[in-house]
This record gives structure tokens, sequence and C-alpha cells, in this order.
């Protein structure tokens, strides 16, 4: 069992990790001052996500969605694709911006096979205008986080062999890949939970809660304020109109 100080110590360790400032003194191998990476919070999506993740695959363009499906995916058939989700046994992954606009989300799909419970499939998808920040290995290391504390040892990512992005990430992380003509198959083995990965998971969810509560306020304030200075508008266009 798990003391209490120990938790304590391994919450904090995990904390100074995601919030530790850039350091610009450090020597860096290639000469250039090292700069810490930025944290990005990754939260999990449920059900009341699903008009914005259907958002975000509609705003795919053709070659994006043939990437990420794996076949030109139109409109309907995306929607039911969101409408089949099963968040109560797959975990949806998602970064928002500051409009609460969801540039890019991971789905974790467990399988369903009896003989492969132990089994996880990845997918990803980027906003175009998102692309550049590492965002699809960020939330490819979200998911086996979450994947390794739900006791899953093999992570699976099928892919198009053009898709060298997602392929990439993969190999960065350690995975296996075997090309088979136009497809590819990717799999990591993930080592067993611990106490590190738990916390990491824990402290990673509450940051994302904290910044999604942070960002709806900040929305709902911009847009109060925009109607205010609408309506003052209004009241000014009016009084210029009746001292003519």
């Amino acid at each position: 069992m798990v003391s209490p100080g120990a938790f304590l110590k391994a919450s904090l360790s995990a904390s100074k990790e995601f919030f530790r400032p850039p350091v610009e003194n450090s020597a860096h191998e290639s000469g250039r001052p090292y700069v810490a990476p930025v944290m990005v919070p990754i939260r999990s999506l449920g059900p009341s996500h699903g008009e914005r993740i259907a958002n975000h695959l509609l705003a795919l363009n053709d070659h994006d969605r043939y990437l990420r499906f794996g076949y030109a995916a139109n409109d309907e058939q995306i929607r039911r694709y969101v409408s089949g989700l099963d968040f109560e046994r797959d975990e949806i992954f998602g970064i928002y911006n500051r409009k609460l606009e969801l540039i890019a989300m991971a789905h974790l799909a467990f399988s369903t096979d009896p003989a492969l419970k132990s089994c996880a499939e990845f997918g990803v998808s980027v906003l175009a205008k998102a692309r550049g920040r590492r965002y699809g290995a960020r939330l490819f290391d979200r998911a086996v986080i979450h994947a390794r504390n739900e006791g899953v040892d093999m992570v699976f990512i099928h892919a198009l062999s053009e898709n060298t992005a997602m392929l990439n990430i993969a190999r960065k992380a350690g995975a296996t890949v075997m090309r088979d003509g136009s497809e590819s198959e990717a799999y990591l083995k993930l080592p067993p939970a611990d106490l590190d990965s738990r916390v990491t998971e824990m402290v990673e969810e509450q940051i994302a809660q904290t910044d999604y509560r942070l960002k709806v306020q900040a929305k709902q304030f911009w847009d109060f304020l925009a109607v205010v200075q609408e309506v003052r508008r209004g009241v000014r266009d009016a009084r210029d109109r009746t001292s003519m």
C-alpha cells in the first residue's frame, strides 16, 4: 500500500514537471538554450462534447478525413461515427483553444474481443491551423498513460502508409511499425501502471479541467461584453440620428 507521504511526494514531483519554467541558461546538446516544453491541457471528453467533436471532424478537409478514417468519409459518415462513440467503454481526449474550439482530439478505443481485452487502438486528428505544435504526440502520450492505468499492455495504430505524421509519432514512442502495401500497423508494448503513471494522469486531468472551466468563463465574459458593446453602439447610433 502506498503511504500518504509517498503519494504527496509523487504528486508534488509531477506538478513541478508540468509547471517547470523555461531554463534559459542550461546547456543544450545543440548549443542552444534549453526551453522546457509547455504544458498542453488535455481533458477527457464526455457525451456533452459530442457536438464539438462532430464540428471538429467535419472541419477536416477531404485529405485529412481520408488519413484519419482510412477512407474519404462524408459528413453523414462522420455524424454516424460520432453518434456511435461509446464514452463508457472508450476514452476521448481533446485540446481546446481559447474560443472553446476543439482543435485536436484522440480516440482510444478499447478492444471488445474477450481474447484481446488488454489491447486498445489509438486514432487522432488535428485541425490544419493547429499543426506543428506536436498536439498529436501530446495526445498519444496522454492516451498511453490512461491505457496503462486501465490495464492495457498493447496499443495499436492502424494507419495509411502515407500518414507519415501518425507513424512518426508511433516510432518516436518506441512502437514497432509494419507496412503492408498502402496500410501500416504500429504496436507499442506498455509497462504496467505504477504510482507515477497514476499521479501523472490525475494531475493532468485536474489541470485540464481547471483550464477548461477558465476558458468557459472567459468566453462567457467576452460574449457578454460583445452584447453590451452592441447595445451601446445601437443607443449611440439612435442618439446621433435624433440629434440630426
